[in-house]
């Protein structure tokens, strides 16, 4: 049995936390958000998020923040995207060197371009810090539904502490060096999955689609590639996998907030209709931001952008990307004659 501490209770914090405890850890819940300690204190479950999924009566909730960082095998960081900076500052005065950490949030820092790992260990560069992505909605975790994710790791042992936590046979782990590339599928997949609720959202068919994450994947492999990752991580879990499922499922805020706007919302009143953190939108600045800093094409995270923050009609942005110039699908491919 391991000591474990979630840092964040919202939908995926909780739904770890869940998994966790009836994996038979010993497991502690904190959240920055007084009134969801509260509910879930009186309830033991997450009314807003997650109902009818029950946390184990062995699970303990603190709204101390030093309680929730002291003595602990594996802390979680599992706070939105936004609050990742202010959670890990706030944060690192009690956390030991060598703490170790794994953050499953996803997402880029808009201002620093930095990946979530790297926004941890700004502040607090004494911990060892992995990573946990995949096509895994909190949802379908907290009620058992088979599962499949990677956790990326500087260190062998510190990726295989993570996967023997947290798996079980209905959640499996594999494990990576590549923590780069995991991070950027994890976040860049939620500025194309706003893209693919858009297209639902105008109501263009399954061909369009399949051709936003087939094209979608292609652009997030190119910038990953091109910033140290592996192509192979992009067609893994934590690329093609969690793009799919995030592209298509009913439960991913981002294709619903993409939805509304295919729809006629404005991006703010469908970031306020979905109610929780749209880390797509977050991010969606910050993609561009690194395809212009290691020049990178990337058409979709454009147009999406325009739509997002330029108010774009929706339907000159589908025109835009399919009027490009001519080009081949694999430049790198040679003709025989």
């Amino acid at each position: 049995m391991s000591k474990v501490s979630f840092l964040g209770a919202g939908s995926w914090g909780t739904a770890l936390a869940i998994m966790l405890a009836k994996n038979g850890h010993d497991v502690t819940l904190w959240s920055a958000i007084e009134s969801e300690i509260d509910m879930l204190a009186e309830y033991r479950e997450h009314k807003n998020r997650l109902p009818g999924a029950k946390l184990p009566d062995s699970i303990k909730l603190t709204k101390d923040l030093k309680e929730a960082c002291t003595g602990y095998d594996l802390i979680v960081f599992a706070v939105a995207s936004p609050f990742v900076r202010q959670t890990a500052q706030n944060a690192s005065q009690y956390i030991t060197e060598g703490q170790r950490i794994v953050n499953v949030a996803k997402g880029i820092e808009n201002d620093t371009l930095c990946t979530l790992r790297d926004v941890i260990l700004a502040e607090m560069p004494q911990a060892d810090v992995s990573v946990l992505s995949g096509p895994s909605h909190a949802e379908e975790v907290a009620v058992g539904v088979p599962t499949t994710v990677v956790v990326g790791s500087v260190k062998r042992e510190s990726a295989e502490l993570v996967q023997e936590i947290f798996m079980n046979d209905r959640f499996r782990v594999y494990t990576s060096s590549d923590i780069i590339g995991i991070e950027l599928g994890g976040s860049i997949k939620n500025v194309i999955a706003l893209a693919a609720g858009v297209i639902d959202g105008m109501g263009f068919g399954d061909n369009t689609r399949a051709a936003l994450i087939t094209r979608g994947i292609t652009e997030i492999s190119r910038l990953g590639v091109k910033m140290g990752g592996r192509m192979e991580t992009f067609m893994g879990l934590s690329g093609i996998g969690d793009l799919i499922v995030t592209c298509t499922s009913e439960h991913s805020r981002n294709h619903t907030a993409g939805y509304l706007i295919g729809k006629g919302y404005t991006t703010e009143a469908a970031m306020k209709e979905v109610n929780q953190v749209v880390e797509g939108v977050h991010s969606a600045r910050a993609a561009m931001a690194l395809a212009q800093k290691y020049q990178v094409s990337m058409p979709i995270v454009e147009q999406i952008n325009k739509v997002l923050f330029e108010n774009l009609p929706i339907l000159d942005a589908v025109h835009g990307l399919l009027v490009r110039d001519k080009c081949n699908e694999y430049p790198g491919l040679d003709w025989n004659e």
